[in-house]
């Protein structure tokens, strides 16, 4: 069964930064796409930033020149340094991968104070 396993949560003041980590387990195939989504109290889902196998990046605008993903193939696991946070920025952070199938973390909460 596959599972993936995020950390790397937390608490933060606006301008600080956060390193998310994504663990998957279970599987010995390399996802196709490997990414981030976040959902804020009331808000829908929406995408953060997403990696392919061969590195391909896109994010949303948003967090574009402040986050940047990461992925190590070999371990399945994908990463998102956050920098400069801002407030609008706290949401329950979700690990993202698909290969044939999606599959979804269980989520990690991070809070930006101003």
């Amino acid at each position: 069964q596959v599972q993936l396993v995020e950390s790397g949560g937390g608490l933060v003041q606006a301008g600080g930064s956060l390193r998310l980590s994504c663990a998957a387990s279970g599987i010995v195939w390399r996802f196709n796409s490997m990414g981030w989504y976040r959902q804020a109290p009331g808000k829908q889902r929406d995408l953060v930033a997403t990696i392919t196998s061969g590195g391909s990046t896109n994010y949303a605008d948003s967090v574009k020149g402040r986050f940047t993903i990461s992925r190590d193939n070999a371990k399945n696991t994908v990463y998102l340094q956050m920098n400069s946070l801002e407030p609008a920025d706290t949401a329950v952070y979700y690990c993202y991968a698909h290969l044939i199938l999606d599959y979804w973390g269980q989520g990690t909460q991070v809070t930006v104070s101003s």
